[in-house]
């Protein structure tokens, strides 16, 4: 795991302080981590929602019939298979 040194004002460090006792993480480091991982989480949530814009935006969509279906399936497949040779030749 990496280490990352922060430099932060006094009212910051007391701020870090209260949400430890107040919230019960064990450590600045948890702490941090926690907020990390939710600023991530609000990023891939803002990706999904600008692709699906995208999407709807994108024009006429296509009839969801079960030759639809198979298509996709076909191609996950196809796709998971791929990767799967690639990571064996790596």
């Amino acid at each position: 795991m990496a280490t990352v040194t922060i430099s932060l004002p006094e009212s910051l460090k007391k701020f870090v302080e209260d949400q430890l006792a107040d919230k019960g993480y064990g450590n600045v480091s948890e702490y941090f981590r926690s907020l990390l991982r939710e600023a991530q989480a609000k990023e891939r949530d803002a990706r999904l929602e600008t692709l699906l814009l995208e999407g709807l935006a994108s024009g006429e969509g296509v009839p969801l019939s079960k030759e639809f279906w198979a298509r996709l399936r076909n191609d996950a497949v196809a796709s998971a298979k791929a990767r799967a040779g690639q990571k064996k030749k790596a």
